[in-house]
């Protein structure tokens, strides 16, 4: 089945290109199915690169999904054009009343700032709030796992002294939980970030639960309210080429930025880069969206607490 996308998104014709069948919404509105709907807030740099990136992880699916995009009223992209963010995205004051069966809320380029600090800090936490009872279940990405599990559970981060780069292999911790299905015992996660949340910090929280751990990486997901949260702190969404694009972006200008770990062909740029995420990240998402948002979720949105 498709995925049910605003008319004109960019992504479309990308995403049709790779031969991944996406619909608009007025062919869409024909078809007498009650869709699945995920809103997803994306706080990310480059807009149309991680709306790409999430709907081609969510395109892997059989059930019809209508995906609506999230703004901040607190802040103004300077990445995107303010056309598209008008015509494709929506102020949380917009859906405030309506529920969802899944959410996503991405990550963003601030977390070496303290979270009071950040300029939006008042609106997403208000937004956080508003997921717990308006949604099925939320994936929060890097620096909004972060966010979310200080806001929710006093969680604190930590600064690293170099960046947080690279593919790391992880492990589930508890490898029956049906995120995991069809996983194998090492996965690989992309990371790309300067702060982290540490182990000890949430073992001490009874409602918090480590899934996923890298030795190098350190925590990778983090499960509450029995999966109705995820927090996963890398970016399994990451196209094969963006980690690639960030070093060239940083080399040479920032002293705490290496060359990504385990990316590279012979840690050598010039050589090409491995890519061996995406199944998992392919599969991931795939048992989020059947086994805790389609399984779970009322068929009457309005039941959601």
């Amino acid at each position: 089945m498709p995925l049910r996308l605003p008319h004109q998104l960019p992504a479309i014709n990308i995403l049709k290109r790779e031969n991944i069948f996406v619909m608009d919404e007025d062919r869409a509105h024909k078809q007498d199915i009650r869709p699945l709907r995920i809103v997803i807030l994306n706080l990310m740099p480059l807009k149309i690169t991680t709306e790409t990136d999430l709907i081609r992880l969510l395109s892997n699916t059989p059930l019809q999904i209508d995906i609506m995009f999230m703004k901040l009223k607190s802040h103004t992209p300077k990445n995107t054009p303010i056309e598209h963010m008008m015509m494709f995205y929506k102020d949380f004051d917009e859906i405030a009343r309506e529920n969802y069966d899944g959410m996503i809320v991405t990550g963003a380029p601030v977390e070496t700032m303290a979270f009071e600090d950040v300029e939006y800090w008042n609106e997403i936490v208000k937004i956080f709030d508003w997921a717990r009872t308006h949604v099925q279940s939320t994936l929060y990405i890097c620096w909004a796992a972060q966010a979310a599990l200080y806001h929710f559970y006093g969680i604190p981060k930590y600064l690293l002294d170099r960046k947080m780069f690279g593919i790391f292999p992880t492990r589930p911790l508890r490898p029956k939980l049906p995120i995991f299905r069809g996983f194998d015992n090492v996965f690989y996660m992309p990371q790309s970030r300067h702060s982290e949340v540490r182990s000890h910090d949430i073992k001490k929280v009874k409602e918090l639960s480590i899934i996923a751990e890298s030795p190098e990486s350190g925590v990778s997901m983090v499960m509450a309210r029995g999966g109705r949260e995820f927090f996963i702190t890398g970016h399994l969404e990451y196209a094969p080429e963006t980690l690639d694009k960030e070093y060239k972006r940083d080399a040479g200008i920032r002293d705490d930025v290496g060359i990504p770990l385990h990316y590279y062909v012979d840690d050598d740029p010039k050589k090409g880069f491995h890519i061996f995420w995406r199944a998992h990240a392919n599969l991931l998402f795939q048992n989020w969206i059947n086994y805790y948002v389609y399984q779970k979720t009322p068929y009457d949105l309005s039941k959601i607490k």
